[in-house]
């Protein structure tokens, strides 16, 4: 029996585009370096395909320079997928642009029409429920209408909130299995993961709770070792790849991928 909170045979990404710069930023720390970006994200997509999963690589969208950041426009569940409808205007468009590889890919693919916004960067599924997160870019109308979609394939969806000054709820929060939450102590503090196992990042690495647990591998971003040596400590094989172009972009390893 596999779980599907974490265990995956296909994953979607897309590469950059030489229009990286462009992206949007909670603050202006530099722009991303394209030439590292790409090498990054090619180092990203060996550790998927190096599970044995499929990895499906999207030509990059010089109009979107947000594109390569593939997980906020859409939800995979083994029951179908649904399409977002993202917070920042400048993305609405990457929704249309991603729509023909998952349909491709599910039977069925539900959309969110709005009037409400919903970004998948602020979607846990765990092994129980689905967790989203308000934030700037996912409101109330949004999740209502996410809730409606998924109650209908038999999940439970809970609203939580994302600490205020944080893009998204997975920018402090990762799934490490079905049971297993690795989170900031900000976000763990609201309550949120009561009943769940919750593992801290160190204090001052709190960029590294933006992982990704993919079949064996937790992939994160490298250059936060006292989080990899508690993650190995607690028995999770660790893949480090470098974040330092994404994150110039508000990116992590969730963002890079829709995995299903």
């Amino acid at each position: 029996m596999t779980d599907p909170t974490f265990e995956f045979t296909r994953a979607i990404t897309r590469r950059p585009a030489p229009t990286i710069a462009g992206g949007l930023r909670a603050e202006d720390i530099g722009n991303p370096d394209f030439e590292g970006m790409l090498a990054a994200h090619g180092a990203y997509v060996a550790a998927l395909k190096s599970t044995g999963a499929e990895v499906i690589e999207l030509d990059p969208l010089d109009a979107y320079p947000d594109a390569q950041f593939v997980e906020d426009t859409a939800l995979c569940l083994p029951q179908g997928a649904v399409l977002m409808r993202p917070g920042a205007p400048s993305r609405m468009g990457e929704v249309a642009e991603i729509a023909p590889a998952l349909r491709a890919c599910y039977d069925t693919v539900h959309e969110i029409e709005g009037p409400g916004h919903i970004e998948g960067g602020d979607i846990l599924v765990t092994g129980r429920e689905i967790l989203v997160g308000r934030s700037d870019r996912t409101d109330a109308a949004g999740v209502a209408e996410l809730a409606k979609i998924t109650s209908d394939w038999g999940h439970k969806l809970r609203e939580v909130f994302t600490p205020e000054g944080v893009l998204h709820f997975k920018t402090d929060c990762s799934l490490m299995d079905a049971e297993t939450i690795l989170s900031t102590r900000r976000l763990d503090a609201s309550g949120c993961f009561n009943g769940y196992r919750v593992l801290h990042v160190a204090e001052g690495e709190e960029a590294a709770a933006n992982a990704i647990r993919f079949n064996n591998l937790v992939l994160m971003a490298a250059g936060f070792p006292r989080t990899a040596d508690m993650l190995n400590r607690a028995g999770y094989e660790i893949v480090e790849i470098d974040n330092a172009d994404c994150a110039k972009l508000d990116g992590g390893m969730s963002c890079l991928s829709l995995r299903f």
